[in-house]
């Protein structure tokens, strides 16, 4: 017997294959939306954090970043230890310890120990306290560990690095103040520029200039010769800077005075300082100390408050700036150098001083000192520097976002992360 089927009757497997592709494109979809979101934030967590995620993280994180990517960020670095799957601590030991390495030492390598500019640093990061302390705050990170902090010796921090302790526990890496801690006077604290290490590096032997200098480099961004202005007076130029090097007075009026006529009333702020070392027993001054010029006391050298290297070389130019104090002025809010955005940060700053801490607040302030820190960022999560409208404008409104967020650092690795995860 011939089965006829209607046309109808024809419809009705053809609609079921429909249906079932409909199901299987969908779950696919469903399956590659599910792959694209593991993926960013796998890229997300290695980015930020340099080691693969847990299984638990990653589900959680995948489920974030559908919604609020910048959240899954913050996951990857956060360090309850509880109910949140991701853990976090190689952000703190690993990627930021690498990252702050390199600015405090001359040499500028990241291959250098723990120590307390970088464990402070770290501290700052980690507990979203001001960015801008650490030009000027009365702030320091030691960790909970034997041997105790000291003023002539790193001892204290490499032993808790080669602990593998993690410096993401406000239990392990604990919050202080420099002044109660390595007695130096509140009023002469300056975040990072008067920790151990930092005199260490940059005001050891020389004429401080060094300390100005890499303090521009490692947080403005910006070295000397490029805003070096020739069109500045030089009534503050030290004693020790020829007026004619070599014979020739063009060379200083052409060249020298374009850094030093801006450097040198600023360094005066670090008049009072210097790293006290050995120089026989210990030439690698491990067991120096910072040294700092208090209130009643007089330097054998200058009769005054003034560290002798403030007078060093004075026959070059005896009729040249002598330091009497250590009162700065920036003499580079005028003229091209007022690009750098001085005073952005709190318009009530004034360009003028007395010491370290007023002059880290006047560098912590500039619009240069937000752009070089989201800058740093940026290069180091995204693994590029910006490089075009879309990466400026990113940087633009991480700028922004630093500011308004209190200047907490940590959001800007979560906003770089979330704009570099990819598609």
């Amino acid at each position: 017997m011939r089965i006829v089927t209607t046309s109808r009757d024809r419809s009705r497997p053809a609609a079921a294959l429909g249906g079932a592709l409909a199901l299987c494109l969908a779950m696919a979809a469903a399956s590659d939306a599910d792959a694209g979101s593991r993926e960013q934030a796998k890229r997300i967590h290695d980015r930020l954090v340099g080691t693969p995620p847990s299984a638990t993280c990653l589900d959680q994180m995948a489920a974030e970043v559908a919604t609020n990517p910048k959240t899954a960020a913050l996951d990857a670095i956060t360090n309850d230890g509880g109910s949140d799957a991701c853990i976090g601590q190689d952000f703190y030991r690993v990627t930021l310890k690498n990252f702050i390495t390199p600015w405090t030492n001359e040499e500028q390598t990241v291959f250098a120990p723990l120590n307390d500019y970088t464990a402070t640093v770290i501290g700052i990061i980690r507990d979203d306290v001001d960015f801008r302390e650490i030009l000027s705050g009365d702030i320091l990170y030691t960790g909970n560990n034997s041997p105790a902090y000291s003023n002539t010796s790193n001892a204290h921090y490499e032993t808790l690095e080669n602990s593998g302790a993690n410096l993401g526990d406000p239990a392990v890496l604990i919050a202080k103040t420099q002044s109660a801690v390595t007695l130096l006077p509140a009023e002469a604290t300056a975040g990072v520029i008067t920790t151990r290490q930092g005199a260490k590096a940059f005001f050891i032997d020389g004429t401080n200039r060094a300390m100005f200098r890499f303090t521009l480099l490692n947080h403005l961004c910006t070295d000397l010769e490029q805003i070096k202005d020739t069109s500045r007076t030089p009534d503050r130029v030290r004693q020790d800077v020829s007026r004619s090097p070599g014979g020739d007075s063009r060379i200083f009026m052409n060249a020298c005075v374009g850094c030093h006529s801006g450097m040198d009333p600023m360094a005066q702020a670090f008049a009072y300082y210097d790293f006290a070392y050995d120089h026989e027993a210990d030439p690698d001054a491990e067991s120096g100390h910072l040294d700092y010029n208090g209130v009643g006391v007089t330097d054998p050298d200058t009769g005054s408050r003034v560290q002798g290297k403030y007078h060093i070389n004075a026959s070059n130019f005896e009729y040249g700036y002598h330091t009497p104090d250590d009162h700065w002025d920036n003499y580079w809010r005028a003229g091209q150098n007022s690009v750098l955005g001085w005073g952005w940060g709190n318009p009530a700053l004034t360009g003028s001083g007395v010491g370290a801490k007023s002059l880290g607040e006047e560098l912590a302030n500039s619009e240069a000192f937000a752009r070089c820190q989201v800058e740093k960022v940026f290069k180091v999560v995204c693994l590029r520097a910006p490089v075009d409208s879309n990466d400026r404008g990113q940087i633009d409104s991480m700028i922004a976002s630093f500011k308004n967020s209190g200047y907490h650092l940590k959001q800007v690795f979560a906003e770089s992360a979330e704009f570099c995860m990819g598609d």
